[in-house]
């Protein structure tokens, strides 16, 4: 018989025992090793059994070892100790706290997280970049106030078929067994988020919260007995579900989010946000809930749009269009209007909001776009593919103008950094640990010490891969008697290649597979072998992905390699903690430019591991010729498949001749002196780049503070500003076709031009009816490309020179003439106003109808 329900009893600890309540409900234990030896040790044989959950280990701890240990004086003035350490922690002022200019608070929204494998509420690198985002803010002090969704059955499991076909399951996860809360009010009662749906139903939610060291996060769950079946499933697992379902989930995300927020900040006192972080497309209805909020506080929506904006933050994590996430027009229309229409909040407004080239679709990330004053996408290659990919809403501005720039992602050096690492780091290295600076003093450490930290951690990994390995082949149906070679599968002293994320097909998966016979023998070599170790999952609707899983598997399952190569089910936290660990070398070979940033290379450098990479997302940026491997690419080829033959043997070739070469060319000693000044090269150049800290830093310095400011500054006087600047933005938009660029003369540079010289410009524009100040005319100049188009052009602001009474104006500016060669020049008009973040925000530009310049030197 199946249970109906299940649900977890918490152990009821004793009085002496109350603070190891605390520490476990806090997850700051998930980056913080001396609180999990401490979990350690209340049952170090129960703490392996249930993997290192401390929930379940209350859970499962007999009562009489609780009774014993409260009695246990040292074990007591241990826990004392951790207590106030994260009391202490939770407090005291940090980097954050020394700002002059700080926000009050910080919204963050994502639609997974992943904080610790306790808590499986991630399916890749969105979860994890998300909760290595929380982490860090919470070691910086930075006041960030999280919003997700508690999927009941978290993402998949992963297993394999016996023919190597990937399964999934879904356990069914009690939130009392795991590390929250709910929130309830002031008399006891959970709090509950209502949301309208058409034709008189409602989506309810409660709201439970996870407390990530000094981060509140809060969950929301729609299993409820107020819903009916449909609305209780709306959280049922992560990324799962037809269109339908997903409307539902970013309905929840979003407008439910804000409302959890409010009722949170109201409940505890928590400072209201003044910067909301859209992280993807999918919490973009936050903005139509704040807009609600502000058009229902007696602003128009043209107003509320503008106070919203200033204070939005949007991170685009999806380097492809059909990464994004996109609606039936009809879909939002009926959601937002009809029975279920907003009064303050027109349905056509919404959809303008998201509409894109294609009729009858909404666009979550351009709606996203539409309502944030600040987006950037996660490294500089995927800022230039994103502006690339959304230059349709800034029409007429240059790729480069196009208002989106980067902040390249970084990792939580405490989750993913071995602990002997972490512990030679602190004794050798302290300002590192602590301020994270002084990285050149990894030059001290000595080879020998090095070594033998990256042999420990590669046994490990070895070790735990083999239990895996048996593990999985047993749920594939075989049998121990046909599992001794297990035993021997891998070696703790074999050059270790890791390959672990998810598995669309860009990513490819299967590009080590192009030339088997090319790839048996790099594993085979008698004297330089290899062994690759590979994970990941592929989503349950993609059987593309799973194809590629399966044709992984099979060459691995043949009997000659499977002692070398290695498919490991179920990628998990735990898992990529594992590998980022112990490999010596982190493959990655997506197809440039389709990978937005990943970050699990990141995580390898930081353990020592060294990159092996298509310049693609933050390699192609912090890659500088000697701190790991540039795999080349065929960029301009375009038959794929010529493609992925040429890189694929490209990648075989450094494996045998340079990354073999290097990790076996042993000194007489026995160690690998050119593999470690490698290592420490790596470590020196990327540490300080690749840490969550920096990435944190970034956010709050370029955009955190700046949207703070413009929320402060839109907000004052009961929104006047936010009102001024919507009349001017209506009226400017509605006046700007009759803006022309009527005629530009040039002079003061001879037939003959020079470099040092100056070129005098003038200009006569029409304003319409606008007046100067609403305008900002600049004159564009620089080096010209063969059919005239200007070469990054830079940007002067002409000077106003006069009107006359026939409503244009005459403007001056002096374009100094700074490179040889091909040069040119032409003026335009932008909008202008101190409100606005980019000269692009409004997407208006006028040029001269006829183009004007001057090209190789001779004025045209």
């Amino acid at each position: 018989m199946r249970a109906i329900r299940r649900f977890t009893v918490r152990t009821v600890l004793p009085t002496e025992l109350a603070a190891l309540g605390e520490l476990v409900h806090n997850l700051r234990w998930s980056w913080h090793p001396e609180t999990t030896d401490l979990f350690a040790e209340v049952d170090p044989a129960v703490w392996e059994r249930v993997g290192h959950d401390p929930v379940a280990l209350l859970g499962a701890v007999d009562p009489a070892r609780l009774r014993e240990l409260a009695t246990d004086r040292r074990f007591l003035r241990r826990l004392a100790d951790a207590a106030d350490d994260l009391r202490e922690y939770m407090t005291a002022p940090r980097w954050y706290q020394t700002l002059p200019e700080a926000a009050g608070a910080i919204a963050y929204f994502s639609p997974e997280y992943g904080i610790a494998a306790a808590l499986p509420q991630y399916s890749g690198g969105l979860g994890i970049l998300a909760g290595d985002h929380l982490k860090a803010a919470s070691d910086l002090g930075v006041p960030i106030l999280a919003v997700g969704l508690l999927y009941r059955h978290g993402y998949f499991t992963q297993s394999l078929s016996p023919e190597g076909w990937q399964l999934e399951h879904y356990p069914s996860l009690d939130p009392g067994g795991l590390p929250l809360s709910l929130l309830k009010d002031e008399e006891g009662t959970p709090v509950h988020i209502r949301i309208g749906l058409p034709n008189q139903r409602a989506l309810h939610a409660q709201v439970w919260v996870a407390q990530v060291g000094r981060v509140p996060l809060l969950l929301l769950d729609s299993d409820v007995a107020d819903n009916d079946n449909a609305a209780r499933d709306v959280t049922d697992r992560l990324y799962g579900g037809g269109t339908d379902h997903r409307l539902m989930q970013e309905l929840l995300l979003g407008v439910g989010g804000v409302r959890a927020i409010r009722a949170y900040c109201r409940i505890t006192g928590h400072a209201e946000p003044e910067v909301f972080h859209t992280n993807e497309g999918h919490a973009g209805f936050l903005g139509l809930e704040r807009i609600r909020e502000l058009t229902e506080a007696r602003l128009s929506f043209d107003e509320a749009i503008e106070a919203v904006r200033a204070g939005t933050v949007f991170t685009t994590h999806t380097p492809v269009p059909a990464g994004i996430d996109r609606f039936p027009s009809d879909m939002i229309e009926r959601q937002f209007g009809g029975d279920n229409a907003w009064p303050t909040v027109p349905v056509e407004r919404v959809l303008a909001l998201g509409a894109e080239q294609e009729p009858g679709r909404f666009n979550m990330a351009i709606m996203g776009m539409r309502l944030a004053q600040r987006v950037n996408g996660v490294s500089e290659l995927h800022g230039e593919v994103s502006r690339g990919m959304f230059q349709e809403l800034w029409p007429g501005f240059d790729l480069h103008e196009v208002p989106i720039g980067s902040i390249t992602n970084g990792v939580h050096a405490p989750t993913w950094v071995g602990r002997e690492i972490m512990e030679l780091a602190g004794r050798e290295l302290p300002e590192l640990i602590e301020k994270g600076q002084g990285w050149e003093g990894v030059q001290k450490i000595s080879d020998p010490e090095i070594w033998g930290i990256r042999g420990r951690l590669r046994e490990r990994l070895v070790e735990a891969a083999r239990v895996r390995l048996r593990r999985s082949w047993r749920d594939r149906g075989a049998s121990d008697a046909e599992l001794t070679w297990v035993d021997d599968a891998l070696d703790p002293d074999v050059l270790t290649i890791g390959f672990a994320r998810r598995v669309p097909s860009y990513k490819r998966l299967t590009l080590m597979l192009r030339d088997p016979v090319r790839l048996r023998e790099l594993l085979l070599s008698p004297d330089k072998p290899v062994q690759i170790l590979i994970a990941g999952k592929a989503h349950p609707a993609d059987e593309g992905g799973k194809k590629l899983i399966q044709q992984i598997v099979r060459f691995a399952d043949s009997e000659d390699v499977r002692h070398r190569i290695v498919f490991l089910p179920d990628y998990d936290m735990a898992l990529g903690q594992l590998l980022v660990q112990g490999c010596d070398v982190w493959l990655n070979n997506p197809l440039r430019p389709l990978e937005a940033s990943g970050t699990s290379g990141m995580k390898s450098a930081l353990n020592g591991g060294l990159n092996l990479s298509i310049r693609d997302g933050w390699w192609d940026e912090w890659y500088d010729g000697t701190n790991g491997w540039a795999i080349p690419t065929a960029d301009g080829v375009a038959d794929a498949d010529r493609r992925d033959e040429l890189e694929a043997a490209a990648l075989y070739d450094l494996i045998e001749h340079e990354v073999s070469d290097r990790f076996y060319d042993r000194a007489p000693d026995g160690l690998p002196r050119r593999w470690l000044e490698m290592v420490r090269h790596t470590l020196t150049s990327l540490g300080p780049k690749v840490l969550a800290g920096r990435m944190l830093r970034d956010y709050v310095v370029g955009l955190y503070l700046p949207a703070a400011a413009s929320a402060r500054a839109l907000s004052t006087d009961s929104y006047a500003p936010a009102k001024a600047f919507a009349a001017w933005r209506v009226r400017v938009t509605k006046a700007w076709p009759g803006v022309r660029v009527e005629h530009v003369e040039a002079s003061g540079v001879g037939d003959t031009p020079e470099v040092g010289a100056a070129l005098d410009l003038r200009a006569t524009i029409a304003l319409g009816e606008l007046e100067p100040h609403d305008l900002l005319v600049q004159a564009a100049y620089g080096k010209v490309g063969p059919h005239d188009e200007l070469l990054s052009p830079r940007y002067l602001a002409m000077t106003l020179e006069g009107t006359t009474d026939d409503g244009k104006a005459h403007y001056v500016g002096k374009v100094p003439l700074d490179s040889t060669g091909a040069f040119g020049y032409t003026v335009r008009v932008v909008p202008n106003h101190p409100l606005m973040a980019a000269p692009a925000e409004l997407g208006l530009l006028a040029l001269p109808e006829e183009p004007v310049g001057m090209t190789n030197g001779t004025l045209r």
